[in-house]
Order: structure tokens, then C-alpha cells, then sequence
């Protein structure tokens, strides 16, 4: 091991145990230096603990909370946040774009190969400071940090980070999905009369015109629960769920999700036929369920 190695090696170990991950061996450091994305995904490590450090602070002292125009919540937390997210990212890789919940987006610039002098990927990262800011004003603990690096019109990586659990997902595309350095599978329950069905807002469900196709699911499901935001996820992620159904949302609130659904071995489908985080809403499940999970749902709108 070189220099170089050892000294990448201790960095993955020491981002990693400042957001609370205590591996055994070596396996998740070896897991991180042999991807792909190797120096994004030690940024983003790094990035999530920073992150976590002042929401954390932000949430056990209390927050105002103030009113976008939309509706949506915000508070001084989540701006500030994203703030030192972008800054970050603007000083590591200048040349890529920035699409945040907080700010105006910043468009990637396009960049040429040197050895062919043909386009690169443009690349962009997705993120949402806080996920979940109805919860974290209130003092529920159920609220995320979401970061998701974008090439073309493919999500290559993302990371979840919830810093008062201190649980931390994460994928890169062809590596599979992680929990605190663990690999995560879905389930393979085949049957919804055995399946447990998350979904969101109800009340976006029903403006959104899906509740006939929801409603079914209820009744066909073996038990339904309404944890929202990135926990009803990330129990899809880990195989404790089934599906997960989620509406009226903006794209920061699902690019990590599908490359951590996909990498788990689930289904990421959106609600108009596809596969986008576009789209404003998706349905996640396991491979086996997500044909029935999706026509039901879609059959009846």
C-alpha cells in the first residue's frame, strides 16, 4: 500500500467515524477507495458530517419557522446548510451544476475530454439540506440530509445522512447500496398480503388524484404505515418494507432514493411510466411487487 492509499485510507476512517460509522475490518474503506467515484464519495462523506454537525445544532436549540411560497416550511437551518453545501461543492468542482431545494439552480459548464476532445458528461448534484424540515422544527427526529451527483441524465451516486441516529445510506451505480457501511438488499416477499406499504403525505395523495389506486393498496397490503420523508425509504432500502409511495415531491427529494433503491435491488418507477426524479412523485418496492405495486396504483387514475 502506498502512501497515496494509506493516507486516502485514513481519511475514509476518519470521515467515517466522525458521522458515528464503526466498521469492522476493512471492508467499507475498501468499499469506498476502490469505486469509481472515490474522491466524490469522500467529499460527500465529509460534506454529511458538516451537515449533520449543524443541523444537530439547529435542532436541539429550536428553530423559527417561516413559510416559502409554495407553502413548504423553511427555516434558518435548511438555508444555511445548503449555503456551505454549494460553497463546497463550487470550490472542489467548479465546472459542475448545482441543483438545491434553497437556491437558484447553477448550470454545469461543458467541458471536453482531453485525449479524444469530445464532451464530457455534464455533471450536476442534486441536494436537499433538510428533508423532513416539518419534523425537524417540531423536534421529530425523522429528517435527512440528501446529496446526489447526477452524469447525463443518469444519478451515478447519492447518500442519505440522518445525524441524530447517525445512519448513513449511500450507493454509486454497479457498487450496491450501503447502511453504515453494511450492504443492503431489499426484500423478496412476493406476495402484498404479505407486504408492509410506506407512503407520504395522504393529503398530496389525494390532490394528486391516486387515492382509488392507494386505497386499493391498503386494503390488499398485510400493513401500512406513514413514516414519509427518507424513512419509509429507507426501510425499502434495508428490506423491512416493501414499498414506498411518495407524490407532489421535487427532484431533490428523490435522486438518491432511486440510486440507492436500484442498487438494493429494488424498482424505482415514477408515476408517468418512467424512471425520472422529474417527475414529482415515484413509487420504490422491491423486484418482486413493483409490477403489481405500480398498476395498481396507476390503473386507476
Amino acid at each position: 500500500m502506498d502512501l497515496g492509499e494509506r493516507r486516502a485510507r485514513h481519511n475514509v476512517r476518519a470521515i467515517m467515524a466522525s458521522v458515528g460509522i464503526h466498521s469492522k475490518g476493512s471492508f467499507m474503506e475498501d468499499t469506498v477507495l476502490a469505486s469509481a467515484f472515490r474522491a466524490e464519495l469522500i467529499f460527500v462523506l465529509d460534506l454529511m458530517e458538516e451537515a449533520g454537525r449543524r443541523a444537530v445544532k439547529y435542532f436541539e436549540s429550536g428553530v423559527d419557522v417561516s413559510a416559502k411560497e409554495d407553502g413548504s416550511p423553511v427555516t434558518r437551518a435548511d438555508k444555511e446548510i445548503e449555503h456551505m453545501i454549494r460553497e463546497s461543492i463550487e470550490k472542489q468542482y467548479p465546472d459542475d451544476g448545482i441543483l438545491g431545494e434553497e437556491e437558484i439552480e447553477k448550470k454545469a459548464f461543458l467541458k471536453y475530454q482531453s485525449d479524444d476532445d469530445k464532451p464530457r458528461l455534464m455533471r450536476r448534484w442534486i441536494v436537499d439540506p433538510i428533508d423532513g424540515t416539518y419534523n425537524f422544527a417540531r423536534g421529530i427526529p425523522i429528517f435527512s440530509t440528501l446529496i446526489a451527483l447526477e452524469e447525463g441524465d443518469e444519478i451515478v451516486a447519492g447518500a442519505v445522512y440522518n445525524p441524530v441516529f447517525k445512519d448513513m445510506y449511500w450507493a454509486e451505480k454497479g457498487k450496491g447500496a450501503y447502511k453504515n457501511g453494511e450492504r443492503i438488499f431489499c426484500s423478496e416477499i412476493d406476495r402484498l398480503d404479505q407486504a408492509l406499504f410506506n407512503f407520504g403525505g395522504a393529503n398530496r395523495i389525494l390532490h394528486e388524484g391516486y387515492w382509488e389506486g392507494f386505497t386499493e393498496l391498503m386494503g390488499k397490503t398485510c400493513r401500512q404505515r406513514g413514516f414519509g420523508d427518507y424513512l419509509g425509504f429507507a426501510f425499502v432500502f434495508e428490506g423491512k418494507a416493501e414499498a414506498m409511495l411518495e407524490v407532489g415531491v421535487k427532484p431533490w427529494d428523490l435522486a438518491p432514493m432511486k440510486i440507492i433503491i436500484e442498487e438494493a435491488g429494488g424498482v424505482f418507477a415514477d408515476l408517468s411510466g418512467g424512471k425520472s426524479v422529474y417527475q414529482g412523485g415515484c413509487i420504490v418496492s422491491n423486484k418482486a411487487l413493483a409490477s403489481e405495486f405500480k398498476d395498481i396504483l396507476l390503473k386507476k387514475r
